[in-house]
Protein backbone atom coordinates (compact mmCIF):
# COMPACT_ATOMS: atom_id res chain seq x y z
CA UNK A 1 0.00 0.00 0.00
CA UNK A 2 1.01 3.81 -0.72
CA UNK A 3 -0.37 6.59 1.10
CA UNK A 4 -2.81 8.55 -1.20
CA UNK A 5 -2.65 12.02 -2.50
CA UNK A 6 -5.51 14.88 -1.67
CA UNK A 7 -7.18 13.54 1.47
CA UNK A 8 -7.91 15.15 4.44
CA UNK A 9 -8.01 13.89 7.97
CA UNK A 10 -10.81 14.56 9.97
CA UNK A 11 -11.83 13.55 13.28
CA UNK A 12 -12.33 10.21 14.89
CA UNK A 13 -9.73 9.09 12.45
CA UNK A 14 -11.90 9.31 9.51
CA UNK A 15 -10.79 10.77 6.05
CA UNK A 16 -12.32 12.54 3.13
CA UNK A 17 -11.08 11.76 -0.10
CA UNK A 18 -10.76 15.11 -2.31
CA UNK A 19 -9.98 12.87 -5.71
CA UNK A 20 -13.20 13.13 -7.50
CA UNK A 21 -16.26 14.60 -7.26
CA UNK A 22 -17.89 12.00 -4.66
CA UNK A 23 -15.40 13.11 -2.17
CA UNK A 24 -15.95 10.19 0.29
CA UNK A 25 -15.19 10.23 3.59
CA UNK A 26 -13.88 7.39 4.59
CA UNK A 27 -14.47 5.84 8.05
CA UNK A 28 -11.38 3.77 9.59
CA UNK A 29 -11.09 -0.25 7.69
CA UNK A 30 -13.63 1.17 5.14
CA UNK A 31 -13.10 1.76 1.70
CA UNK A 32 -14.02 4.88 -0.60
CA UNK A 33 -16.69 4.14 -3.47
CA UNK A 34 -13.84 3.09 -6.09
CA UNK A 35 -13.07 0.21 -3.62
CA UNK A 36 -9.27 0.61 -4.38
CA UNK A 37 -8.30 3.81 -1.43
CA UNK A 38 -8.72 2.30 2.36
CA UNK A 39 -8.27 4.19 5.37
CA UNK A 40 -6.68 2.60 7.74
CA UNK A 41 -5.97 3.92 11.42
CA UNK A 42 -7.08 7.36 9.95
CA UNK A 43 -4.28 7.25 7.14
CA UNK A 44 -5.43 6.69 3.47
CA UNK A 45 -3.69 4.23 1.16
CA UNK A 46 -4.16 3.83 -2.51
CA UNK A 47 -4.39 -0.33 -3.04
CA UNK A 48 -3.66 -0.15 -6.66
CA UNK A 49 0.12 1.52 -6.43
CA UNK A 50 1.63 -0.08 -9.86
CA UNK A 51 -0.90 -2.93 -9.58
CA UNK A 52 -1.83 -3.79 -13.65
CA UNK A 53 -5.03 -5.57 -14.58
CA UNK A 54 -4.16 -4.99 -17.99
CA UNK A 55 -1.33 -3.94 -20.52
CA UNK A 56 -0.97 -3.73 -24.08
CA UNK A 57 -0.10 -2.00 -26.87
CA UNK A 58 -2.26 0.07 -29.52
CA UNK A 59 -2.90 2.33 -31.79
CA UNK A 60 -3.41 5.51 -30.50
CA UNK A 61 -6.58 5.38 -33.15
CA UNK A 62 -8.36 2.94 -30.56
CA UNK A 63 -8.64 5.34 -27.54
CA UNK A 64 -9.89 7.00 -29.26
CA UNK A 65 -7.75 10.16 -30.27
CA UNK A 66 -8.51 10.82 -33.92
CA UNK A 67 -5.83 14.38 -33.62
CA UNK A 68 -2.85 13.72 -31.25
CA UNK A 69 -0.17 12.06 -33.09
CA UNK A 70 -2.09 10.12 -35.31
CA UNK A 71 -0.50 6.42 -36.73
CA UNK A 72 1.35 6.43 -33.20
CA UNK A 73 1.38 3.21 -30.73
CA UNK A 74 0.74 3.47 -27.59
CA UNK A 75 1.58 1.71 -24.03
CA UNK A 76 -1.86 1.17 -22.49
CA UNK A 77 -1.99 0.46 -18.84
CA UNK A 78 -5.69 -0.38 -16.64
CA UNK A 79 -6.01 -1.58 -13.32
CA UNK A 80 -9.39 -2.13 -11.03
CA UNK A 81 -12.12 -0.06 -9.90
CA UNK A 82 -13.69 3.29 -10.99
CA UNK A 83 -15.87 5.90 -9.36
CA UNK A 84 -18.89 5.06 -11.80
CA UNK A 85 -21.16 2.06 -11.85
CA UNK A 86 -21.97 2.28 -15.37
CA UNK A 87 -24.46 -0.58 -16.57
CA UNK A 88 -23.26 -1.37 -19.71
CA UNK A 89 -19.98 -1.12 -18.68
CA UNK A 90 -17.85 -3.39 -21.13
CA UNK A 91 -14.79 -3.55 -18.94
CA UNK A 92 -17.16 -4.46 -15.56
CA UNK A 93 -14.98 -7.45 -14.85
CA UNK A 94 -11.88 -4.80 -13.69
CA UNK A 95 -14.02 -1.76 -13.34
CA UNK A 96 -16.55 -3.33 -10.57
CA UNK A 97 -13.48 -3.91 -8.48
CA UNK A 98 -14.20 -6.33 -4.95
CA UNK A 99 -11.69 -6.45 -1.90
CA UNK A 100 -8.75 -8.13 -2.77
CA UNK A 101 -8.98 -7.77 -6.57
CA UNK A 102 -5.90 -5.64 -7.07
CA UNK A 103 -3.83 -8.77 -4.67
CA UNK A 104 -3.25 -10.85 -7.34
CA UNK A 105 -1.87 -8.40 -10.06
CA UNK A 106 1.03 -7.63 -11.79
CA UNK A 107 3.06 -4.94 -10.42
CA UNK A 108 5.03 -2.47 -13.04
CA UNK A 109 6.25 0.33 -11.35
CA UNK A 110 6.66 3.57 -13.27
CA UNK A 111 10.55 2.99 -14.14
CA UNK A 112 9.36 -0.19 -15.95
CA UNK A 113 6.21 0.71 -17.70
CA UNK A 114 8.31 3.66 -19.39
CA UNK A 115 10.87 1.55 -19.95
CA UNK A 116 8.53 -1.24 -21.20
CA UNK A 117 6.88 1.70 -23.47
CA UNK A 118 10.29 1.92 -24.73
CA UNK A 119 10.85 -1.38 -26.00
CA UNK A 120 7.99 -1.50 -27.26
CA UNK A 121 8.28 1.34 -29.73
CA UNK A 122 5.59 2.97 -28.07
CA UNK A 123 5.19 7.31 -28.39
CA UNK A 124 3.36 7.45 -25.13
CA UNK A 125 1.80 6.35 -22.22
CA UNK A 126 -2.03 5.77 -22.08
CA UNK A 127 -4.30 5.13 -18.65
CA UNK A 128 -7.30 3.42 -19.69
CA UNK A 129 -9.26 0.22 -19.46
CA UNK A 130 -10.95 1.46 -16.04
CA UNK A 131 -10.87 4.78 -14.69
CA UNK A 132 -7.19 6.20 -14.27
CA UNK A 133 -8.29 8.75 -11.70
CA UNK A 134 -8.74 6.45 -9.30
CA UNK A 135 -5.30 5.21 -9.81
CA UNK A 136 -3.65 8.89 -9.21
CA UNK A 137 -0.68 8.54 -7.66
CA UNK A 138 0.93 6.23 -9.93
CA UNK A 139 -0.20 7.31 -13.06
CA UNK A 140 1.00 10.85 -11.78
CA UNK A 141 4.48 9.53 -10.84
CA UNK A 142 4.55 7.65 -14.36
CA UNK A 143 3.51 11.01 -16.18
CA UNK A 144 6.41 12.77 -14.61
CA UNK A 145 8.78 9.99 -15.92
CA UNK A 146 7.20 9.99 -18.83
CA UNK A 147 7.59 14.03 -19.52
CA UNK A 148 12.06 13.12 -19.05
CA UNK A 149 11.89 10.26 -21.30
CA UNK A 150 9.85 12.20 -24.12
CA UNK A 151 6.85 10.20 -24.50
CA UNK A 152 3.35 11.83 -24.09
CA UNK A 153 0.63 10.90 -21.98
CA UNK A 154 -3.10 10.31 -21.98
CA UNK A 155 -6.12 9.88 -19.73
CA UNK A 156 -9.22 8.13 -21.14
CA UNK A 157 -11.36 9.20 -18.35
CA UNK A 158 -14.76 9.56 -17.52
CA UNK A 159 -13.82 12.91 -16.40
CA UNK A 160 -15.35 12.37 -13.18
CA UNK A 161 -12.23 14.01 -11.21
CA UNK A 162 -11.49 17.28 -8.56
CA UNK A 163 -9.52 20.49 -9.76
CA UNK A 164 -6.88 20.16 -6.98
CA UNK A 165 -5.93 16.13 -8.91
CA UNK A 166 -6.15 18.05 -12.16
CA UNK A 167 -3.97 20.50 -11.26
CA UNK A 168 -1.85 18.30 -9.60
CA UNK A 169 -1.29 15.90 -12.77
CA UNK A 170 -1.95 19.01 -15.53
CA UNK A 171 1.74 19.57 -16.07
CA UNK A 172 2.13 16.19 -17.00
CA UNK A 173 -0.82 15.10 -18.80
CA UNK A 174 -0.90 15.88 -22.55
CA UNK A 175 -4.42 14.48 -23.69
CA UNK A 176 -7.65 14.02 -22.10
CA UNK A 177 -9.84 11.30 -24.21
CA UNK A 178 -13.29 12.04 -22.14
CA UNK A 179 -16.39 10.89 -21.95
CA UNK A 180 -19.55 12.81 -22.23
CA UNK A 181 -22.18 10.41 -21.76
CA UNK A 182 -25.47 12.23 -22.00
CA UNK A 183 -26.70 15.64 -21.34
CA UNK A 184 -28.73 15.74 -18.11
CA UNK A 185 -28.50 14.54 -14.59
CA UNK A 186 -31.51 11.80 -14.81
CA UNK A 187 -29.31 10.12 -17.43
CA UNK A 188 -26.12 10.28 -15.57
CA UNK A 189 -28.11 8.81 -12.54
CA UNK A 190 -29.75 6.12 -14.36
CA UNK A 191 -26.65 5.05 -16.37
CA UNK A 192 -23.72 5.95 -14.38
CA UNK A 193 -25.24 6.43 -10.58
CA UNK A 194 -24.07 9.45 -10.04
CA UNK A 195 -26.22 12.80 -9.49
CA UNK A 196 -24.63 15.33 -11.21
CA UNK A 197 -22.44 15.34 -14.26
CA UNK A 198 -21.24 19.17 -14.36
CA UNK A 199 -17.84 18.38 -12.83
CA UNK A 200 -17.59 15.56 -15.99
CA UNK A 201 -18.01 19.36 -18.63
CA UNK A 202 -16.17 21.65 -16.12
CA UNK A 203 -13.19 19.96 -15.71
CA UNK A 204 -13.55 19.15 -19.87
CA UNK A 205 -12.78 22.52 -20.41
CA UNK A 206 -10.31 22.93 -17.24
CA UNK A 207 -8.18 20.65 -18.86
CA UNK A 208 -8.10 22.43 -22.52
CA UNK A 209 -8.10 25.88 -20.74
CA UNK A 210 -5.49 25.73 -17.66
CA UNK A 211 -3.55 23.03 -18.67
CA UNK A 212 -3.98 23.02 -22.35
CA UNK A 213 -3.96 19.28 -23.10
CA UNK A 214 -5.58 17.98 -26.41
CA UNK A 215 -9.26 17.49 -25.61
CA UNK A 216 -11.22 14.71 -27.58
CA UNK A 217 -15.10 14.03 -26.60
CA UNK A 218 -16.67 10.24 -27.03
CA UNK A 219 -20.37 10.06 -26.60
CA UNK A 220 -21.54 6.31 -26.85
CA UNK A 221 -24.88 6.67 -28.77
CA UNK A 222 -27.71 4.62 -26.64
CA UNK A 223 -31.13 3.51 -27.91
CA UNK A 224 -34.28 4.91 -26.13
CA UNK A 225 -31.32 6.86 -23.86
CA UNK A 226 -29.41 9.19 -25.13
CA UNK A 227 -30.31 9.17 -29.00
CA UNK A 228 -32.37 11.76 -28.74
CA UNK A 229 -32.40 15.02 -31.18
CA UNK A 230 -32.05 17.38 -28.35
CA UNK A 231 -29.99 15.60 -26.04
CA UNK A 232 -27.23 15.11 -28.80
CA UNK A 233 -27.68 18.68 -29.74
CA UNK A 234 -27.15 20.02 -26.29
CA UNK A 235 -23.72 17.97 -26.35
CA UNK A 236 -22.46 19.01 -30.20
CA UNK A 237 -23.36 22.66 -28.57
CA UNK A 238 -21.55 22.27 -25.46
CA UNK A 239 -18.58 21.54 -27.26
CA UNK A 240 -18.69 24.22 -29.30
CA UNK A 241 -19.21 26.81 -27.19
CA UNK A 242 -16.61 25.69 -24.40
CA UNK A 243 -14.05 23.38 -26.35
CA UNK A 244 -14.32 25.19 -29.65
CA UNK A 245 -15.63 24.14 -33.10
CA UNK A 246 -12.30 22.19 -33.57
CA UNK A 247 -12.30 19.81 -30.78
CA UNK A 248 -13.12 16.28 -32.51
CA UNK A 249 -16.61 14.75 -31.44
CA UNK A 250 -16.63 11.34 -31.46
CA UNK A 251 -20.17 9.62 -31.54
CA UNK A 252 -19.72 5.90 -31.07
CA UNK A 253 -22.25 2.67 -31.43
CA UNK A 254 -23.01 1.07 -28.36
CA UNK A 255 -23.64 -3.00 -28.10
CA UNK A 256 -25.64 -5.00 -25.52
CA UNK A 257 -24.43 -5.66 -22.61
CA UNK A 258 -24.88 -6.19 -18.69
CA UNK A 259 -28.22 -4.52 -17.89
CA UNK A 260 -28.67 -2.96 -20.94
CA UNK A 261 -28.73 -6.23 -23.03
CA UNK A 262 -32.28 -5.63 -24.12
CA UNK A 263 -31.36 -3.43 -26.12
CA UNK A 264 -30.07 -3.76 -29.72
CA UNK A 265 -26.81 -2.05 -31.09
CA UNK A 266 -27.18 1.39 -32.16
CA UNK A 267 -28.70 1.55 -35.82
CA UNK A 268 -25.91 2.88 -38.15
CA UNK A 269 -28.57 5.56 -39.30
CA UNK A 270 -29.11 7.17 -35.85
CA UNK A 271 -24.94 7.56 -35.74
CA UNK A 272 -25.45 9.47 -39.01
CA UNK A 273 -27.82 11.61 -37.70
CA UNK A 274 -25.66 12.13 -34.44
CA UNK A 275 -23.06 13.52 -36.96
CA UNK A 276 -24.91 15.57 -39.05
CA UNK A 277 -26.71 17.33 -35.94
CA UNK A 278 -22.59 18.35 -34.94
CA UNK A 279 -21.52 19.26 -38.71
CA UNK A 280 -25.14 21.77 -37.92
CA UNK A 281 -24.06 22.81 -34.95
CA UNK A 282 -20.29 24.33 -36.22
CA UNK A 283 -18.38 21.18 -35.28
CA UNK A 284 -15.73 20.76 -37.84
CA UNK A 285 -14.45 16.78 -37.09
CA UNK A 286 -17.26 14.34 -35.59
CA UNK A 287 -16.71 10.89 -36.39
CA UNK A 288 -18.97 7.61 -36.46
CA UNK A 289 -16.91 4.69 -34.10
CA UNK A 290 -17.58 1.41 -33.60
CA UNK A 291 -18.61 0.89 -37.39
CA UNK A 292 -16.41 -1.20 -39.65
CA UNK A 293 -15.21 1.13 -42.49
CA UNK A 294 -17.48 3.86 -42.46
CA UNK A 295 -16.41 6.93 -44.01
CA UNK A 296 -17.31 8.74 -40.63
CA UNK A 297 -14.28 7.69 -39.56
CA UNK A 298 -11.96 9.60 -42.06
CA UNK A 299 -10.98 13.37 -41.79
CA UNK A 300 -12.14 15.83 -44.05
CA UNK A 301 -10.72 19.49 -44.37
CA UNK A 302 -13.86 21.58 -43.38
CA UNK A 303 -12.44 24.51 -45.47
CA UNK A 304 -12.10 22.49 -48.94
CA UNK A 305 -13.52 19.52 -48.48
CA UNK A 306 -10.76 17.45 -48.89
CA UNK A 307 -10.12 13.69 -47.44
CA UNK A 308 -6.85 14.35 -45.80
CA UNK A 309 -6.80 11.47 -43.25
CA UNK A 310 -8.11 7.75 -44.77
CA UNK A 311 -8.80 4.85 -42.11
CA UNK A 312 -9.97 1.74 -41.59
CA UNK A 313 -10.50 0.21 -38.36
CA UNK A 314 -7.41 1.75 -36.87
CA UNK A 315 -5.42 1.57 -40.00
CA UNK A 316 -4.14 5.07 -41.96
CA UNK A 317 -4.11 4.45 -45.64
CA UNK A 318 -3.79 8.34 -46.51
CA UNK A 319 -2.51 11.29 -44.28
CA UNK A 320 -2.65 14.33 -46.37
CA UNK A 321 -1.20 16.80 -43.75
CA UNK A 322 1.54 18.68 -42.96
CA UNK A 323 2.43 19.97 -39.41
CA UNK A 324 -1.21 20.50 -38.55
CA UNK A 325 -2.70 21.98 -41.55
CA UNK A 326 -4.40 20.37 -44.61
CA UNK A 327 -1.82 19.86 -47.39
CA UNK A 328 -4.28 21.00 -49.99
CA UNK A 329 -5.46 24.48 -48.92
CA UNK A 330 -3.25 25.06 -45.48
CA UNK A 331 -6.06 25.27 -43.14
CA UNK A 332 -5.49 24.71 -39.36
CA UNK A 333 -7.02 21.16 -38.25
CA UNK A 334 -5.67 21.25 -35.06
CA UNK A 335 -4.06 17.63 -35.80
CA UNK A 336 -0.62 17.33 -33.35
CA UNK A 337 1.75 15.91 -35.81
CA UNK A 338 2.67 12.26 -36.06
CA UNK A 339 5.10 11.56 -33.70
CA UNK A 340 9.18 11.71 -34.40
Amino acid sequence: MKEALLYEKLEKDKVKCNLCPKRCVIAPSKRGYCQVRANEEGILYTLVYGKCSSVAVDPIEKKPLFHFYPGSSVFSLGTVGCNFRCIHCQNWTIAYAKPGAADNLRHIPPDEAVQLAKEYHCQGIAWTYNEPTIWFEYTLDTAKLCQKKGLYTVYVTNGYITEEALDMIGPYLDAYRVDVKGFSRDFYKKLAKVSDFFPVLDMAIYAKQKWNMHVEIVTNVIPTLNDGEEELRGIAHWIRENLGEETPWHVTRFMPHLELSHLPPTPVRTLEKARDIGFKEGLHFVYIGNVWAHPGENTYCYNCQNLVIERTGYNISLFEVEQGKCKFCGKELNIRPPFP
